[in-house]
């Protein structure tokens, strides 16, 4: 995934990292520290991991890939933020052999659930990695727009199976084992035992308009980015997106003392 702080990489990531910065920044101000403690899951070279870490946070970035680490050192040297990314190679069903249980305040799981075998397993251990109050940020693919970007293509074919198809793919050569449909994104989270507090659709539009017009016609990024944002929360528009980007954050619920917030039920 692209970093979120480079102009045409922002359309795919400038969702996805305004609603995270505000959740990180809501964070913040509940703990009353000003660093917080985050875990990123298949974060690979640190396109989120280096960009958080400049807010000021510590990141532990956690991938399988040692090429995908190797890159994350360097960049993170290279933004001055080396003192606060660590890189360790795992994958999301092993966390906990490289990870403490309930040790972050924040966990990104993003572009993960694909590829698990269990998504409720990957959900659950995101969910155990944080801390009573935590939040967590979870991006998949999404079928809806698979389904119309390969409707679109001419493959009307391809497109029905992937309508079909429990997975979401649309034939033997699709390189993306799951995807999934907003409701079923909620529902892996909620049954994890958080709130769902924000739903958004991700790249509904960036990835159908030809990349010439966006590059060529002056203005046309910045139109784009702002009708993205536009349609991000219409639950109308989740149905068609590329990625559905859901924020869960721990339940909220009445003690002797007032609201206590904790992960369960």
């Amino acid at each position: 995934m692209p970093d979120p702080t480079r102009p045409r990489a922002s359309l795919r990531t400038a969702v996805v990292w305004d609603v995270l910065q505000d959740a990180l920044d809501r964070r913040v101000k509940a703990t009353g520290r000003d660093s917080l403690d985050v875990l990123d899951t298949g974060g690979g070279s640190g396109n989120f991991a280096v960009p958080v870490a400049r807010l000021g946070h510590r990141v532990t970035v956690v991938d399988p890939s040692p090429n995908a680490l190797f890159a994350l050192e360097r960049r993170a040297a290279e933004a001055g933020v080396a003192d606060r990314v660590r890189g360790v190679q795992g994958d999301a069903h092993g966390l906990f052999d490289v990870v403490e249980r309930g040790g972050f305040d924040a966990v990104l799981c993003h572009g993960v659930l694909e590829y698990v075998d269990d998504p409720a397993e990957g959900v659950g251990n995101a969910v155990a990695a944080l801390r009573p109050d935590g939040v967590l940020s979870l991006l998949a693919a999404a079928l809806g727009g698979a389904v119309l970007a390969r409707a679109l293509a001419g493959h009307f074919t391809e497109a029905r199976q992937a309508l079909a198809d429990p997975d979401g793919r649309w034939g033997e050569g699709d390189p993306v084992p799951h995807r999934f449909t907003p409701e079923q994104l909620t529902a892996l989270v909620e049954s994890a035992g958080l709130r769902v507090a924000a739903v958004h659709g991700v790249r509904v539009f960036a990835d159908l308009v030809p990349g010439v017009l966006v590059d060529t016609e002056p203005g046309a990024l910045d139109a784009l980015l702002r009708l993205e944002a536009a349609v991000a929360e219409l639950p109308a528009f989740h149905a068609v997106a590329t990625q559905v980007h859901v924020l869960g954050e721990t339940r909220v619920t009445e003690g002797p003392g007032g609201p206590v917030e904790g992960t369960g039920d």
